[in-house]
């Protein structure tokens, strides 16, 4: 499939952690270790026929294909699956909505509870952030986190993103929660030594020439 997706190929490495873009391969094996606290985009179904996990693990799924589906060089969603000890651990995204204009990413993360704890979550994020304001040439990343999510508040602001206002929200089911947003610039950002291996086919599908 790298002849007509070439970002298949892409891969990124940081410490002890590698990222390459999520398979169909991967959805069984990452579906079943997704955590209770994953989180998804409270506007989305949830089918009363099934519990609460199936529903995760099902709009986790969708996700995936969606993104695959609706891929182009203004607006994407690329899944990193990562490995840590040869084992999948966790996911990481990185988004770019009218990115050649805007060029902002945005970014989302979990992992499994059992390496929580061991820096994998600021290792992947700057795995992640070396490769925007690197190779895409992000001029800003932001993210969010409930304000009751201090373990992924935390990594933010280790790796220097500041306050970018609060917002509300009504999750899945039905609590209004509160939303903290940060935001990151290339010019605060220190840079990190990230090998990319497979970059130079994937440029047309971020707007780049080839």
């Amino acid at each position: 499939m790298d002849e007509f997706w070439p970002l298949f190929g892409l891969r990124l490495a940081f410490r002890d952690v590698l990222l390459r873009p999520m398979t169909e391969a991967d959805l069984p094996r990452l579906a079943a270790v997704l955590p209770a606290d994953a989180g998804h985009d409270p506007r989305l179904a949830m089918y009363e026929s099934q519990t609460y996990a199936e529903n995760e693990r099902r709009l986790f799924c969708q996700g995936y294909w969606k993104a695959l589906g609706t891929w182009s060089p203004e607006s994407w969603v690329l899944h990193f699956a990562v490995s840590h000890g040869g084992e999948l651990v966790g996911v990481q995204t990185l988004e770019g909505d009218d990115f050649p204009a805007l060029r902002t990413v945005d970014s989302a993360s979990w992992l499994v509870p059992a390496v929580r704890g061991r820096g994998l979550g600021v290792a992947m994020r700057t795995a992640m952030l070396q490769f925007a304001f690197g190779e895409l040439g992000a001029t800003a990343a932001i993210t969010s986190a409930t304000t009751t999510n201090a373990a992924s508040l935390g990594v933010s602001r280790r790796l220097g993103y500041a306050g970018n206002g609060i917002s509300r929200i009504v999750d899945t089911g039905g609590d209004v929660v509160e939303l903290q947003h940060l935001r990151l610039t290339r010019d605060r950002w220190p840079g990190a030594e990230v090998p990319v291996a497979g970059f130079a086919p994937c440029r047309p599908w971020f707007g780049m020439a080839g």
